[in-house]
C-alpha cells in the first residue's frame, strides 16, 4: 500500500456530487471484480458524518494501480472527474480503517425475510422481530446496483476510523473496503 492515487469529482449543474460518486464508486467495483487480488483499497480523504466528499482515494502498489488504470474503467466520468498520477505515499504516522457496515434498518422486510426463510405467520414474525430492532446510521454510503441481485439498487454504509496503527495484513473486498486492514491517512 506504498502507492496511491486520487480521482476528485468536479463541480456540476445537472449531476450532484453523491450521485457522481455512486456512478464512480459502482465503476470502481466493477473494475475491482475484474482486476483485484484483494489488494487494493480505498478512502474518502474529504468525508464528513453524513458524506463521502469529493475525493476517492484508491491505495496499493504501483504496478496493481497502473493495472487498474490500463483498463477503460472511468468511461462516460472523464468530463466530471480529474484523476493523479500514481505517487508514492508520504511518510505518515497515521492510519485509517475504512469498513463496509451493515444495517439491519427495515423491520418489515426483516420480518417477510423470516417469514419466508422460516415458515413463520406474520404473527410469529412480529413477536420474534419487534420494531426496537430497527436501526438509523448516521454515516455516509453510497448507492449502488447489485449485479448478483438483478441490478437491485442498495445503500453501501461506510465507516471510517482513524488509528496510529498500522495493520500489516492485506485483505480487501471487492469493494475495496475491508474490516481489518489499514491504510495510509494523509
Amino acid at each position: 500500500m506504498d502507492y496511491y492515487l486520487d480521482i476528485t469529482i468536479l463541480e456540476d449543474p445537472e449531476f450532484t456530487k453523491p450521485i457522481l460518486m455512486n456512478a464512480l464508486f459502482s465503476k470502481l467495483h466493477r473494475a475491482l471484480v475484474e482486476v483485484s487480488q484483494n489488494d487494493i483499497g480505498v478512502s474518502f480523504p474529504n468525508a464528513s458524518k453524513k458524506s463521502l466528499g469529493d475525493k476517492l482515494r484508491l491505495h496499493s502498489s504501483k504496478e496493481r494501480l497502473e493495472q487498474l488504470e490500463a483498463l477503460p474503467w472511468r468511461r462516460g466520468l472523464g468530463d466530471f472527474t480529474v484523476v493523479t498520477k500514481v505517487t508514492q505515499v508520504p511518510s505518515i504516522n497515521k492510519f485509517c480503517l475504512v469498513k463496509r457496515v451493515h444495517v439491519q434498518s427495515n423491520v418489515e422486510r426483516l420480518r417477510r425475510r423470516a417469514m419466508k426463510r422460516h415458515s413463520f405467520s406474520y404473527q410469529e414474525a412480529v413477536e420474534r422481530i419487534p420494531k426496537e430492532v430497527e436501526k438509523q446510521l448516521e454515516l455516509p454510503f453510497v448507492r449502488i446496483k447489485s449485479k448478483s441481485t438483478g441490478d437491485q439498487q442498495f445503500p453501501l454504509f461506510i465507516q471510517q476510523t482513524l488509528s496510529e496503527a498500522k495493520e500489516d495484513t492485506v485483505s480487501f473486498s471487492k469493494y475495496g473496503l475491508s474490516s481489518t486492514s489499514t491504510l495510509p491517512w494523509f
